[in-house]
């Protein structure tokens, strides 16, 4: 019972025209899905690798170049810190009691925005 011989293995029946036809339809089938899915992975593989790579340069967002030589900040401001981000630069200033946060085009110097700080 552990080794059953099978004779009916050798003695295969030639199929008949109509289950040859929906043999090889389902081979074209099977090929050309499998040539979609390997297509598309390569797409995704293609496009994660394209991603990652062009983000490698833009993470170091402006130059040293590229920025601004002069940011005006008010006469008795004290800067207490500041952030690159991309094209922007972001100023944190203390102006007399109130704190502020200013943010500049990084190249140009120009002041975009202005978020004030104040104790409720």
């Amino acid at each position: 019972m552990s080794d059953p011989a099978f004779d009916d293995e050798d003695k295969e029946k030639p199929l008949d025209p109509a289950a040859e036809r929906l043999q090889a339809k389902l081979k074209r089938l099977v090929f050309f899905s499998s040539l979609i899915m390997v297509a598309g992975l390569i797409a995704v593989f293609s496009a994660i690798i394209y991603k990652v790579s062009s983000r490698g340069g833009s993470t170091a967002g402006v130059s040293g170049a590229e920025m601004a030589a002069t940011i005006s900040v008010g006469a008795d401001a004290r800067v207490l810190s500041t952030q690159v981000d991309g094209g922007r630069l972001f100023v944190l200033v203390e102006e007399g009691t109130g704190r502020a946060l200013l943010q500049y085009d990084a190249t140009t110097g120009k002041l975009m925005g202005r978020t004030d700080f104040v104790a409720r």
